[in-house]
């Protein structure tokens, strides 16, 4: 699970009172030593930031994927968004009473990671529920494109990976987490794994024409697994009760 999905899942846990904070702290940390949070006030640690927050009303996390082009789970302004968009991920602090809000871009820096706050926006939550039958059918198409253009012969690997979504690591969620959005992440995170997969060579592809076909393929799964991750991130988005 990226950083920032960790922060969105056990950060809100922490935030509504389900963890302590030694056990907020210790998932979050995963391999890296320490997290640094910049901004005005100076340096502060995980615990430091997310008291902040809390002070300034915030419930909770929620976590976006963007892409070049698809600055999926976010709002804005445009420092935040390229900012975002050039890590890959970042943070959104939820219920937070003043405007702006509060955004955090991460970067990973040795075996630490440095968090720089942003100005956010109030963004429209992300819908778990359309993100997981998106997901759905995008497997489905990718599927059958993939096996008309014989992937099974130049990627066996990814045709199984794709008919078998019981592999990939299990996702371990905090106590809140409501089971959908823990089996959309797993299914999120391997699908991005057998994109990534696909794209690395061009295996036996011939010629121009076939490598764009592929990558045509499977720009667009890849695109609704991080929609898919962020949603399953964004308790913004999750069903009530």
């Amino acid at each position: 699970m990226p950083v920032t999905g960790r922060v969105a899942w056990w950060g809100t846990a922490f935030l509504r009172g389900l963890l302590s904070p030694d056990e907020y702290v210790d998932a979050v940390l995963s391999e890296a030593t320490t997290h640094v949070f910049g901004g005005p006030a100076g340096p502060r640690s995980l615990l430091e930031a997310t008291a902040a927050v809390r002070q300034a009303g915030a419930t909770g996390f929620g976590a976006a994927f963007p892409a070049p082009g698809d600055p999926s789970g976010l709002a804005g302004p445009p420092d935040f968004t390229m900012a975002a968009t050039d890590a890959g991920e970042a943070l959104v602090a939820l219920g937070v009473r003043t405007e702006p809000g509060i955004g955090w871009v991460p970067a990973q820096v040795g075996r630490a990671v440095e968090w720089t706050p942003y100005d956010a926006r109030r963004r429209m939550p992300p819908d778990l529920g359309d993100a997981d039958r998106t997901v759905r059918r995008a497997l489905l198409e990718t599927a059958n494109e993939l096996a008309r253009l014989d992937v099974a012969r130049w990627r066996p690997e990814v045709a199984d990976a794709l008919h078998d979504l019981r592999d990939g690591a299990p996702v371990v969620a905090p106590p809140g987490v409501p089971p959908r959005a823990v089996d959309l992440a797993r299914r999120a995170l391997h699908l991005q794994e057998v994109v990534d997969l696909a794209l690395d060579d061009d295996g036996a592809a011939v010629s121009a024409g076939e490598i764009a076909a592929r990558r045509a393929v499977l720009v667009p799964l890849g695109t609704a697994a991080r929609h898919a991750l962020t949603a399953a991130c964004s308790p913004d988005g999750w069903p009530e009760g």
